[in-house]
């Protein structure tokens, strides 16, 4: 099966990155396209695939084919192609807010389409992805989409309603679990601490959370309260937090992301 990607940026760079790591593929079966030199040079240079500046051209060589541009320019490419497009072929986009019956709309034909929403931690092979298809897509071109993307972390089918809400959740939310590392470290710094250090214990320490909470199956306020020692240090931060509206700052943010994303 030959893969093609139009847009080789940071998130198709993930992809590549789990795809050719699974042993599945090898970089000839590969091919990508992308306008910008530098993205051409450097994903030719790390990962040995094809690259070209034609996007039809990776449409009449590739089974499955990944739009991994930004969604201002999807409508543009969506068009160049269109003629070159076969009803056999699986196409996998990953731009928020635009609905199947946008896409099957732009493609013009019988297609067979995936939305997904990925997340940047999919370059560490720790990503989360959502994903939902049309009604041209079989459960067969369903799976082959998941072993695709589940190369570069977890998969979950979702409902396309819910695609925004994984965006809020999901997509944009290591921008927020970056930020509370950094407010973390610059404490810690405040406190005496090398940075190097803080982000290391900082980091690690929602790593780590995050890992406990999937894997027992625990309530995250069950989790909360094994580390809130009566009198203690922790349920003082915890005080502080709420007191500042540390969850409400949270649900608010996560609510915006999905008004945004609806709005595309």
């Amino acid at each position: 099966m030959k893969i093609g990607f139009i847009g080789c940026g940071n998130m198709a760079g993930a992809m590549l990155n789990g795809i050719l790591d699974t042993g599945k593929y090898q970089a000839t079966d590969i091919i990508g396209a992308d306008v910008y030199a530098p993205n051409r040079e450097k994903t030719k240079e790390k990962f040995g695939i094809t690259m070209t500046t034609d996007n039809k051209e990776v449409v009449r060589n590739a089974e499955v084919v990944i739009l991994s541009i930004k969604p201002q320019f999807c409508e543009e490419v969506i068009k160049e192609i269109r003629g070159e497009i076969r009803k056999d072929q699986l196409f996998i986009t990953i731009f928020p807010g635009k609905t199947l019956a946008w896409l099957e709309e732009v493609f013009g034909q019988e297609a067979k389409i995936i939305r997904t929403m990925p997340n940047t931690p999919a370059l560490v092979k720790a990503g989360m992805t959502g994903i939902c298809a049309n009604a041209y897509t079989t459960e067969a071109d369903m799976q082959k989409a998941i072993d695709i993307l589940s190369s570069c972390g977890l998969v979950e089918v979702v409902p396309e309603k819910l695609l925004d809400v994984v965006t809020g959740v999901s997509g944009s939310s290591p921008a927020y679990v970056f930020m509370f590392i950094e407010a973390m470290a610059d404490a810690a710094v405040a406190g005496g601490m090398s940075r190097d250090k803080a982000y290391t214990f900082a980091g690690q320490a929602v790593m780590g959370s995050a890992k406990l909470l999937l894997e027992s199956g625990k309530h995250p306020g069950e989790l909360k309260d094994m580390v809130c020692s009566p009198g203690g240090t922790t349920i003082g931060a915890v005080r502080v937090l709420e007191e500042k509206g540390f969850r409400s700052a949270t649900f608010e943010a996560v609510t915006e992301v999905i008004k945004i994303a609806k709005q595309l």
